[in-house]
């Protein structure tokens, strides 16, 4: 019977393994923090429009200049955040796209190395099955030797 197959760089295989599963990890965590930036965005851009349709003052009705000035700092104050949000979500944006090309790296050279194994073992199969066939004719020689009458 033959020894059993054994990959040596199982080891390898394994570490390459981990790092795909760490980049899925990095990059599922910085898509949720870009995510949260979006929503954190939009919510924003919501809180602007309300501000600006309860600064709308209907027809004939006195302006009050005190609220208008502190509905304009609240404006100009949520549009600075909004332009603070965009940059960091165009960060994050950066951040994500090098996490997604580890990832695909990563995966490569776990790909790479997993059909190295599968040729490997489809190799090893081959050998033994060559190798039971030719114990298997060598066998069948033997007992038709052993079986024919023999000629003096």
């Amino acid at each position: 019977m033959a020894k059993r197959f054994r990959f040596r760089l199982a080891p390898l295989l394994k570490i390459r393994e981990a790092k795909k599963k760490d980049a899925q990890r990095v990059l599922g965590k910085l898509m949720g923090e870009l995510q949260l930036l979006k929503d954190r965005l939009e919510s924003l851009e919501g809180l602007v429009q309300d501000t600006i349709q309860q600064r709308a003052v209907g027809r004939g009705k006195a302006v009050d200049l005190t609220l208008w000035r502190s509905i304009e700092r609240f404006l100009v104050s949520l549009e600075r955040r909004m332009d603070e949000t965009k940059v960091e979500i165009d960060r994050m944006q950066i951040l994500v796209d090098e996490a997604r090309q580890a990832l695909t790296k990563a995966h490569r050279d776990h790909l790479t190395l997993l059909r190295l194994k599968e040729r490997r073992q489809e190799q090893y199969d081959f050998e033994v099955a060559k190798e039971e066939q030719q114990q298997a004719d060598e066998l069948a020689v033997l007992r038709y030797q052993y079986n024919s009458p023999r000629a003096s």
